[in-house]
């Protein structure tokens, strides 16, 4: 039986001290030289890539990883309506979380699911491929172009997404998302009105920094930011992992009255 680490622990079978540290440790483990330096390209620019992958944390609450725009509480600044869904999916041990239906984590979500991450990196794009969350693909254009803007900004997981470097610093801009999706494991929903602008840089060779600021005047009063570092696997690659296969975590789950969320199909076992 196939599950993710997301509808595990939504089941109360697997907590997050014994999940997050076998993925977010790997291959970070303490040195007593300085790390290598950055590596770069022919022309300069900072590699995001490699021989390895980046294993990705699992960032369960971004109210615990704000570095800026927290509310008086030192949580995200909820409207009443997000405040409200967000105690509503703890009280239901964010049972309903889109994630554990096998779906893709979208947005900065992508980069706090514990699972590797490679960066294929191009002169007019570049493109990061997640081993986890339904095993999807994210593109990031570098050749200057603008937004689409009314119908053509077709509204989708990860968003119409537009980078740029800052010196060392890669800035991505990101609109266009769908309401499919939660920013977090902990139940921090949004709208389409989602904007994020994410900030990633590798200051040696061993750590990527990540940085997201989530600007969505639809659910929250003002514009939170969030950042991790995320610890290279030097030789790892990628494995194939596909979520949708055998959950029967799905087939378990039941809605607020005891009822099957889903009916089993006829002759099913």
């Amino acid at each position: 039986m196939i599950r993710t680490a997301t509808t595990l622990a939504a089941a109360g079978l697997l907590s997050v001290s014994a999940i997050a540290p076998s993925f977010a440790q790997r291959g970070s483990g303490p040195s007593e030289s300085p790390p290598p330096p950055t590596p770069r390209l022919a022309d300069g620019t900072v590699d995001l890539g490699g021989d390895g992958v980046w294993s990705l944390p699992w960032i369960t609450d971004f109210s615990k990883q704000i570095v800026e725009g927290a509310a008086a509480d030192g949580k995200a600044p909820f409207l009443p309506w997000t405040k409200a869904m967000h105690e509503y999916n703890a009280e239901t041990h964010v049972a309903y979380d889109p994630e554990g239906f096998c779906l893709p984590p979208g947005g900065p979500r992508s980069f706090g699911t514990p699972y590797p991450a490679e960066f294929l990196q191009q002169k007019d794009r570049i493109v990061v491929i997640f081993e986890g969350g339904a095993h999807v693909w994210r593109e990031i254009h570098m050749d200057g172009r603008e937004h689409p803007s009314g119908d053509a900004l077709n509204p989708t997981y990860f968003g119409d997404s537009i980078g740029h470097w800052e010196g060392d610093t890669l800035v991505i801009d990101t609109v266009g998302f769908n309401e499919k999706t939660w920013l977090d494991f902990g139940g921090h929903m949004h709208t389409d009105q989602l904007h994020t602008i994410e900030r990633i840089t590798r200051p040696n060779r061993n750590t990527l920094h990540y940085e997201a600021t989530i600007i969505d005047p639809g659910a929250y009063a003002n514009p939170w930011t969030v950042g991790w570092d995320i610890p290279w696997s030097e030789g790892q690659e990628l494995a194939e992992y596909i979520c949708q296969e055998n959950n029967k975590f799905l087939l378990d789950l039941k809605d607020d009255f005891g009822n099957p969320f889903f009916e089993k199909t006829a002759g099913a076992e």
